[in-house]
């Protein structure tokens, strides 16, 4: 479905990244990986190319709040390959003070959570933009979530150390609207712009709130990257060549 395109994900070491990175490669596109932290993703690529041995896969370093790292990418992949088919904007950097609680957090924290992943994902977006115009197309998906969609259900959060940071709403709802303005922006450019919105993601969570979590959703529950995957390939392909500006939600009825 995806055979000949080049694919870029950023933090294509994480959970999710690496299972999108995983996707693109058995639908015999080349993934170009890019994160900052490369032991992990060479762990990560080495891991694919043994399930996969004839994977096109390859790491490039990314921070995507350097524009400098981030014209360097798309000069390093364009030499090896000519063409850019799609980014996948995946990456959350944050800083060591994210995740508290409403009242806790600083303004200055809150400044820079938003600046380094919303601005982060302009950032990414507005030079692939440059690069697909001159290419005369392009593809940006950007990775949101069921809170920039709907207020958070604190209460699932209750009898645990877990909360909904205010910065992840405001980044995830801020991230969907920018998806709409950039897809607008980009008329008549051949330029492509969605978003998924996720439900939650299993990972270790806490069994009181996987059991609060799983009474808003219509089946599942918490939501495995491979629940993701099939959203994103159709995204990339040319089956939604007319899907421009939407935010495609993915929770297993979490929204309802």
């Amino acid at each position: 479905m995806l055979k000949n395109n080049v694919i870029v994900v950023t933090g294509g070491a994480g959970l999710l990244g690496s299972a999108f990175c995983r996707a693109i490669i058995s639908n015999n596109a080349t993934c170009i990986l890019a994160d900052t932290n490369k032991e992990k993703s060479i762990d990560v690529i080495l891991s694919l190319c043994k399930e996969f041995p004839n994977a096109k896969i390859d790491f490039q370093y990314l921070d995507i709040n350097s524009k400098d790292s981030i014209l360097d990418l798309i000069a390093q992949i364009d030499s090896k390959y000519k063409k850019i088919d799609a980014i996948v904007n995946n990456a959350y950097p944050r800083n060591k003070n994210y995740g508290k609680k409403y009242f806790d957090v600083e303004y200055d924290d809150f400044c820079e959570n938003i600046n380094l992943n919303l601005g982060g994902y302009f950032l990414v977006s507005q030079k692939f933009a440059e690069y697909f115009i001159k290419q005369g197309n392009g593809n940006i998906i950007n990775i949101s979530s069921i809170y920039g969609v709907i207020a958070p259900r604190f209460e699932i959060y209750d009898e645990t150390n877990m909360t909904m940071p205010v910065e992840y709403a405001v980044i995830k709802s801020g991230l969907i609207h920018l998806t709409k303005y950039m897809s607008k922006y980009f008329k008549g450019n051949n330029i492509r712009v969605n978003s998924i919105s996720l439900g939650g993601l299993l990972d270790a969570q806490p069994e009181t709130f996987l059991k609060k979590y799983k009474k808003y959703t219509l089946n599942k529950g918490m939501l495995d990257p491979k629940d993701i995957v099939g959203t994103l390939v159709f995204l990339l392909s040319n089956n939604s060549q007319y899907l421009n500006g939407q935010n495609i939600v993915v929770d297993d009825g979490f929204t309802l």
